[in-house]
């Protein structure tokens, strides 16, 4: 048990120097730029309220867990300790795992699948099962955790094969740009780290944190309205932004109108 909790005892050392800026701190930059998931999970709580009251009070359970990843990955950068690392990866399976169970569109549910309930329930068994063997080679489970946006990316493009509203394609491409930007950043910071060390630029993985968020933002907008179109139709869900949404650039969020007739959609 000492062991799992002392610094340094994680299998996994990213680019920044260690302890170059505080003797308790291993990374600053990776541990303080989750400060991101701070802001953006309260902000999207309150922007995404309406749909939450119209569809179901579920959805205010997937921001408080991103906020609970930000405290797990800046736990496991401050002490790069074994438990650590693994709160980080278990936080964000379950996240995923939140993720599928409230947004993933009812019409790519398996066969064997009757409705969103039994889903979400088969979805939990499956976390629980990938939580227990993620103690067998943590080392591997962050790859197999990017690996799941392989299969969203999927179901994303079966999702806008079906739709015509450009302003749906024009957020699906920035998901997707932000990710690649975001993975990018990860990888780089992984396997390049030689060359980042020579120009004195470590801290590629304290930006991954920043663009995540983002990407997280820009991706559950995307799937919620996926979802209001299937199962909440006649409230008219719609894309805005924040802080404005005049030049559709910031936040994206997804708007309601409750009482209302259906309009063609996705």
């Amino acid at each position: 048990m000492v062991h799992i909790l002392t610094y340094q005892s994680s299998e996994i050392d990213w680019c920044e120097g260690n302890f170059q800026h505080s003797a308790h701190v291993a990374e600053f930059y990776n541990t303080i730029s989750n400060v991101t998931f701070f802001i953006v999970a309260p902000l999207m709580m309150y922007l995404m309220h309406p749909y939450a009251r119209e569809r179901t009070w579920a959805v205010h359970v997937f921001w408080p867990m991103l906020m609970v990843v930000g405290i797990f990955s800046a736990y496991y950068h401050m002490t790069l300790s074994y438990l650590g690392q693994l709160l980080d990866e278990i936080s964000i399976l379950w996240i995923l795992a939140v993720g599928y169970s409230i947004w993933f569109p009812q019409p790519h549910f398996p066969n064997f699948i009757k409705d969103r309930r039994q889903f979400a329930s088969a979805v939990s068994v499956a976390a629980c099962v990938t939580t227990l063997m993620s103690f067998a080679k943590p080392t591997v489970n962050a790859y197999v955790l990017n690996c799941v946006t392989f299969h969203i990316i999927y179901v994303l493009v079966l999702e806008m094969r079906k739709c015509t509203i450009p302003k749906m394609h024009r957020l699906a491409a920035m998901s997707v740009c932000w990710w690649v930007l975001a993975i990018s950043c990860w990888l780089s910071d992984r396997f390049l780290c030689a060359f980042w060390r020579r120009i004195n630029f470590c801290y590629l993985h304290s930006f991954w944190h920043v663009l995540i968020s983002i990407t997280v933002v820009h991706s559950i907008t995307l799937f919620a309205y996926f979802d209001a179109v299937y199962e909440i139709p006649q409230c008219q869900p719609e894309i805005q932004y924040w802080p404005s949404n005049r030049w559709q650039f910031g936040l994206p969020y997804l708007a309601v109108l409750a009482n209302k007739k259906p309009k063609k959609s996705c």
